[in-house]
């Protein structure tokens, strides 16, 4: 199993879990960053930083892009959606100028136990923590398409 494939399954099973600020536990709630937080200590093992607590409002009082300088220490860059795969991390910025502050795993609309075919294709949808409901997956429509940020791929980990 490949390392998008073993994120992409991890981020499925969190779907359902409760959005809570600042929250990373599968089932019992989590943000977008809770996440990708809980994804990564699934197949880490731990954090590769601290997270310090943060407002609902942080990328608008800061303005500051942590979540890209973030992604940029941790994952790989990917070049476009074009290149993307079901697996990688997606960054959004909500208005052109402010930090990016959402995130999520791209996936496919088709589950891959119905179509396994469907996992090489370019993702059409996401996995995120949707504000004041719950993990979803959502169509990565042109609406949320044109606020990506970057995309960054899960490192392989070293055995």
């Amino acid at each position: 199993m490949t390392i998008e494939e073993e994120v992409l399954a991890l981020a499925e099973g969190w779907i359902g879990t409760p959005y809570r600020h600042q929250g990373s536990a599968r089932g019992i709630g989590c943000d977008c960053l809770g996440l990708v937080r809980g994804i990564w200590r699934a197949l880490y093992g731990t954090e590769p930083e601290a997270v310090p607590a943060y407002a609902p409002d942080w990328a608008e009082r800061s303005g500051e892009e942590r979540l890209i300088r973030a992604a940029e220490r941790h994952f790989q860059a990917v070049g476009s959606l074009v290149d993307a795969r079901a697996g990688d991390l997606v960054l959004f910025r909500f208005r052109p100028g402010m930090a990016a502050k959402h995130a999520g795993i791209l996936a496919r609309m088709e589950r891959r136990e119905r179509d396994p075919a469907a996992f090489s294709r370019t993702p059409d949808a996401f996995i995120h923590a949707y504000e004041q409901s719950a993990v979803i997956r959502s169509a990565l429509v042109p609406g949320w398409r044109r606020r990506i940020a970057g995309i960054y791929r899960f490192p392989e980990r070293t055995r």
